[in-house]
């Protein structure tokens, strides 16, 4: 008997036909209601939703036969993954469909933006010829600051060099060698950016650390003039802030697409001659639609005849008797990837190798190379990172991954080791798992060893080692209410040369970036400071 798919939403007809020549019983139940769903779902082997379908817990609770849930999009903020990953459920969306669409949407944006159009359009259909007042300006020979240099980032980037742009892009989780390979220039910060661009598009992901990018000191850092655009997402730019660098004529237009709120028609830019508005138009097209129903319906076809789910967002299961070895090193990967990447704090990451020493290295490693890999990405691309497109990611930013095992570690029976890859240059940071519960302790960082439980709030600074520097850092600590839990120093062999030294602090609270500022400029002997979150 065939496998059942019920498709509960609109999709184009090729991601229809595609589940029907693999073979299913499909069955379109566009309209159903909530009551209809829950009464039917447990027909079914696989089900293909877009966004209005809820797919939460007590869905899936009645869906016995269900082994795949794919999603005609990217968001997958109506299915409930936790759920679905407890049942062994597959869930895929089609993360891929809309990313041309959105590329060129900015680019329509941006010749609307320096030739006026839709004001000039305004007028005229509203009865008034005013060809004076809607002068544009070529793209030509500007400069185009693409911020965030993903998937999108890159497509707008080539489209904008076919206009004669001069292209430069910010993006520290993408190689040099990717920049180079499509003839933009890399920026070594978002600083640099602003004071050279004529138009700046924001492509970043949507994070805590992203909210709010484009604010008032972005905005008073970058060129008189400037034109912005986001396709992206409306939390990305402060629009009290934009709205004031319009009235003062520092940002010359806009041209948005999306907002902090949706839907909306009441906004504060709402009617500014010089600010272009669409209703989150990026990824809506004919082709955009059709494409992401079609990938939907791929990844059923995989998920329930045996092939490779390649949009998986919850990965398949490790070997029982693989998790039971590996399971504890996977948080230690993560956290050594992302603390890492924090303090290589490069222009671009270039590669991430991650070496596996002792006992650990005579299971299948992969898994931890990858857990590596999303500690170093998380929070830093387009799409939601995980066990199943993480390499992906890095292949698409040119980001190289190597692994290496070998049986044998010193001092410890495992050892993990991750270095970050920055042109020349690299930073190293080593591992291992300690008693019982294994927990992850950080052995070396910046050059030094210690042996250092991990904790979520992690504070390091380098230093020229001199008496009185540890009770400093403790002071201006306390001064400020932040409780230190517990430190180590790591420091050079004295050969009666200067030497340096690594102070690491846990904390029961995030470190204000300010207090780490204060401290390093409070003495000539701090080289550097930094302060991570740890998942």
């Amino acid at each position: 008997m065939a496998d059942r798919v019920l498709v509960a939403e609109a999709v184009g007809d090729s991601g229809l036909d595609l589940l029907r020549i693999a073979g299913f019983d499909v069955e379109v139940g566009i309209g159903w209601s909530r009551e209809q769903l829950e009464e039917r779902i447990a027909a079914f082997e696989g089900i293909l939703v877009r966004s209005a379908t809820q797919v939460d817990a007590d869905l899936i609770a009645r869906a016995p036969n269900l082994h795949v849930i794919a999603r005609a999009g990217v968001g997958i903020d109506n299915i409930d993954v936790t759920a679905a990953t407890k049942r062994g459920i597959i869930v895929a969306n089609a993360p891929r469909s809309n990313i041309v669409t959105a590329a060129e949407h900015t680019l329509a944006l941006l010749l609307a933006l320096a030739r006026n159009i839709p004001q000039a359009h305004g007028a005229l259909t509203a009865g008034r010829w005013e060809r004076k007042n809607f002068t544009g300006t070529e793209l030509m020979d500007k400069t185009l600051g693409v911020l965030g240099f993903g998937r999108i980032g890159q497509l707008v980037a080539v489209r904008a060099k076919a206009f004669g742009m001069r292209v430069i892009a910010y993006d520290p989780y993408v190689a040099s060698e990717r920049y180079q390979n499509l003839g933009v220039e890399k920026c070594d910060s978002s600083d640099a950016l602003y004071a050279q661009a004529d138009f700046i598009s924001v492509h970043l992901p949507n994070t805590a650390e992203t909210e709010g990018w484009l604010d008032a000191q972005a905005f008073a850092k970058m060129r008189d003039g400037v034109r912005i655009l986001n396709v992206a997402r409306g939390s990305l730019i402060v629009d009290d802030d934009l709205k004031a660098a319009l009235d003062s004529g520092k940002v010359a237009g806009a041209a948005l697409d999306v907002f902090r709120s949706e839907p909306i028609t009441d906004h504060p830019l709402f009617g500014y001659p010089s600010v272009i508005v669409t209703p989150h138009l990026g990824a809506s097209t004919a082709e955009a639609n059709d494409r992401a129903g079609y990938q939907a319906a791929e990844q059923i076809v995989a998920a329930l005849q045996g092939g490779s789910v390649t949009t998986a967002i919850n990965a398949p299961s490790i070997k029982p008797e693989d998790m039971e070895f590996l399971g504890p090193f996977l948080p230690l990967c993560r956290h050594l990837g992302r603390l890492g990447t924090a303090l290589a704090l490069c222009g671009s990451v270039d590669g991430i190798e991650v070496e596996c020493h002792g006992k650990v290295a005579e299971r299948d490693t992969r898994p931890l190379a990858v857990a590596a890999l999303l500690g170093a990405l998380q929070g830093h691309t387009e799409e939601h990172v995980n066990d199943v497109n993480a390499h992906a990611i890095a292949e698409e930013r040119g980001i190289r991954v190597t692994e290496t095992s070998s049986t044998t570690a010193r001092d410890f029976t495992d050892l993990i080791r991750v270095t970050v890859v920055c042109g020349d240059g690299r930073t190293t940071v080593a591992g291992t798992t300690i008693g019982n519960r294994n927990r992850p302790h950080l052995l070396q960082a910046w050059g030094q060893r210690f042996n250092l439980q991990l904790e979520p709030h992690l504070t390091l600074f380098r230093y020229v080692d001199r008496p009185g520097v540890i009770g400093l850092v403790g002071t201006l600590f306390g001064e400020r209410g932040v409780n230190i839990d517990s430190a180590a120093v790591g420091h050079s062999p004295d050969d009666g040369e200067q030497r340096d030294a690594v102070m690491i602090l846990t904390t029961d609270a995030d470190v204000p970036q300010s207090l780490i500022d204060e401290i390093i400029e409070s003495s000539e002997y701090f080289i550097d400071g930094r302060t991570v979150a740890l998942d």
